[in-house]
This record gives C-alpha cells, sequence and structure tokens, in this order.
C-alpha cells in the first residue's frame, strides 16, 4: 500500500481540486492528513487504489510523491501507540505520517509511513 504527498500552493481550492480529481477517476480517500510548515501547506492522502490515483495526478498535473505504507493492528489503549513510536525512534526511524484507517472493539488499525518501510515492517511486526 503506498501513500501520496502532495505540496498545496495555499489557493483556496487547493485541497479540493485533489479530492475531485480523485473522485473524478473513482477512487476513494481512507484516510487524510494536512500540515503547514514553514508556510508550505502539504497533503498525505491515502487513497484506495494507488495506480488509479497515480494516474490521475499525472494527467491533471499535480506533483506528488509516493511513501510505502505499513499496517499495523494496536490495542485502543494508552501508551500502546507510545510504545510503537518508541521503539521507531530508537531504531533510527523518521515518521512521516501516520493514519488511523479504523477502530473497532479495542482495537485501532494504523497506517505507518517512514523513511525505512523495510525496517518498521520488522518491529511493527512485534506489536
Amino acid at each position: 500500500m503506498k501513500d501520496c504527498s502532495i505540496q498545496l500552493t495555499n489557493h483556496p481550492g487547493d485541497l479540493a481540486r485533489v479530492a475531485q480529481t480523485l473522485a473524478r477517476r473513482g477512487v476513494n480517500i481512507k484516510a487524510l492528513a494536512g500540515i503547514s510548515i514553514g508556510g508550505v501547506a502539504m497533503a498525505r492522502i491515502l487513497p484506495d487504489d494507488i495506480v488509479v490515483a497515480r494516474s490521475a495526478f499525472e494527467a491533471a498535473n499535480i506533483k506528488f510523491t509516493e511513501g510505502e505504507v505499513n499496517l499495523v493492528l494496536l490495542e485502543n489503549k494508552a501508551g500502546v501507540l507510545a510504545n510503537v513510536t518508541n521503539r521507531l525512534g530508537e531504531a533510527g526511524i523518521n515518521l512521516e505520517a501516520i493514519y488511523v484507517t479504523g477502530i473497532a472493539d479495542d482495537l485501532v488499525e494504523l497506517a505507518v509511513v517512514t523513511d525505512n518501510p523495510k525496517k518498521t515492517k520488522k518491529i511493527l511486526d512485534e506489536f
């Protein structure tokens, strides 16, 4: 699974344009995060079909980068996410994005994007 990172131009409607581009191709957005760092707005999107999303963005001339996503199912209780992020940090892995993709009963599913997907997978498999 992959996510997309898109730098926005801070114009009204930028994010709507991105969402409409995906909707026209039938791509659902499973999760979305928006941030602004130093006046630069970024959107991270977890599409349900990366192949179609990639094609849609390329056709609309929307520049993007892709990140490898690792999924993990965790107990939904205090301290569990801290344990996961501490282990990743101790291994020298930098987080790029975390999405909550589902919650059921006492479990939460997270989609994690880092700078080292293979190492991340090994660590997440321990949880």
